[in-house]
């Protein structure tokens, strides 16, 4: 099910969009006044993971043209969603893992700049730089006016969905990480900060349902699979199917720090991973935008790529003629071991 890469006309207006970005607490729901006159379906951009390290870091020097050529794409939608994998933070103690990875609060600048209206921060290097790493990075996405998902003070915060009106659509977003290193340590409990954790079935399926009872479209953003391998693994098939049955009207994942295929568990569109974005290039440099056009009931009617490469300065950027036609037999080859179906059933 992989497509072709697509031209998707930009804007330079900032990123201004009809999106009303308010996280309401899982009682509330959102106004029906905020937006006149309710479209039929709205377009969702989702890109994999984003950091400040190494060549990436200089671009935080001029936010605005941080993600380079993408931005104007992520500013075309309606709604545009990444995986920021780092802590915003200037404290801390570095883990014990061998990968440590954090950025000054520009960074949400920058995310900002490019008109990103969600990040999840359901990684594995969130709390690279420990719990005061993590609190940082809730407080300087509060102090940015910067929504982000998938991680707080608290279980509660963690797992709760954030919801936002688009065009008069509601749609809620549930951020998840199923990653096993460090997980015991990182998830979030009733008394310690952390991450929400896939692994947690009840409390993630818990999550998709309560999102499903306070929006129109469910998304459910993951940070999962097996790190350079293009096939989703059991885990992951195992708690998309959940998810999926939970009422999940979209899957789409990253960490694999290479593209994936996608398809369909039933009605629900499935995306296994995206592939890094704005990323200090090593590995794999292939890189996907997914744009997707939603109705109201939560089924995709529209699903386009614009296939990319993670450039040398770490900057996402469109490609052509027989670079795309090598990267497209990529694509094609990961999307025959899915294991999901072609169209919804």
């Amino acid at each position: 099910m992989i497509a072709l890469a697509v031209a998707v006309s930009g804007c330079s207006n900032g990123g201004a969009k009809q999106v009303t970005p308010t996280v309401l607490p899982a009682t509330t729901a959102p106004s029906p006044s905020a937006e006149p006159g309710p479209a039929s379906e709205i377009r969702l951009a989702f890109a994999g993971d984003v950091h400040f390290i190494d060549e990436t870091l200089p671009h935080l020097d001029n936010p605005r043209t941080a993600f380079g050529a993408y931005a104007d794409l992520l500013r075309a939608a309606d709604f545009a969603m990444v995986n920021l994998e780092t802590a915003i933070t200037e404290r801390g103690e570095k883990g014990p893992k061998r990968f440590h990875f954090r950025a000054p609060p520009v960074a949400y600048s920058a995310v900002k700049e490019a008109g990103i209206d969600l990040v999840s921060i359901a990684n594995n290097h969130t709390l690279d730089y420990g719990e005061i790493g993590l609190i940082d990075t809730l407080d300087f996405a509060q102090l940015a006016d910067m929504p982000v998902v998938g991680a707080g003070r608290n279980v509660t915060e963690a797992y709760t969905p954030f919801v936002t009106t688009v065009k008069g659509i509601r749609i809620a977003v549930v951020a998840l990480s199923q990653v096993w290193e460090l997980a015991a340590q990182w998830k979030a409990t009733a008394t310690k900060p952390g991450i929400a954790m896939a692994f947690d079935k009840a409390l993630s399926v818990a999550a998709v349902k309560k999102a499903k009872s306070m929006a129109d479209i469910v998304v459910v953003y993951l940070h999962w699979g097996t790190e350079d391998v293009s096939c989703a693994n059991n885990d992951q098939k195992n708690i998309a199917k959940a998810l999926a049955d939970a009422g999940a009207h979209i899957l789409v994942g990253t960490h694999s720090h290479v593209p994936h295929g996608d398809g369909y568990i039933g009605k629900t569109y499935v995306h296994y991973g995206l592939g890094n974005f704005l990323w200090a290039r090593s590995g794999s440099k292939d890189t996907l935008l997914l744009n997707l056009t939603v109705r109201r009931d939560g089924s995709v009617a529209k699903r386009e790529y614009v296939i990319g490469v993670v450039s040398e300065n770490g900057q996402p950027v469109p490609i052509s003629g027989p670079e795309l036609a090598a990267t497209q037999q990529r694509l094609d080859q990961a999307a025959k071991c899915t294991g999901l179906a072609p169209a919804p059933a």
